[in-house]
């Protein structure tokens, strides 16, 4: 389980190489507790031309990382915070932010 994070959602990188920068959360791999995030771990990979005539080149790709190394970032506080979970009209449960009880 990936701790209720998303696609989409904006989170805060606390550890790695990339501790203190910010994205959005472009893939999840909840079996592997893994996601992608827009930008950070970014790796140069060199990629083979793939016809004749073209040329080969080097792009930026970005790697997965442990979701436990991310925290959500609240879009009214703007600070990194846990998710706490609400029940909302019966059965239905909300994320809401562990800091100003704002919900996601």
């Amino acid at each position: 389980m990936i701790k209720g994070l998303k696609k989409n959602d904006t989170v805060f990188v606390l550890a790695g190489k990339d501790r203190g920068k910010s994205g959005k959360i472009t893939h999840v791999f909840p079996k592997l507790e893994k996601i992608i995030v827009d930008g950070v771990n970014t790796v140069r990979k060199h990629r083979r031309p793939k016809r004749s005539g073209e040329k080969g080149s080097v792009v930026q790709v970005a790697m997965p990382l442990r979701a436990s190394n991310v925290m959500l970032k609240c879009a009214k506080c703007g600070a990194a915070t846990r998710i706490a979970w609400k029940v909302v009209e019966g059965s239905a449960k909300a994320r809401i932010c562990k800091k100003c009880d704002h919900e996601f």
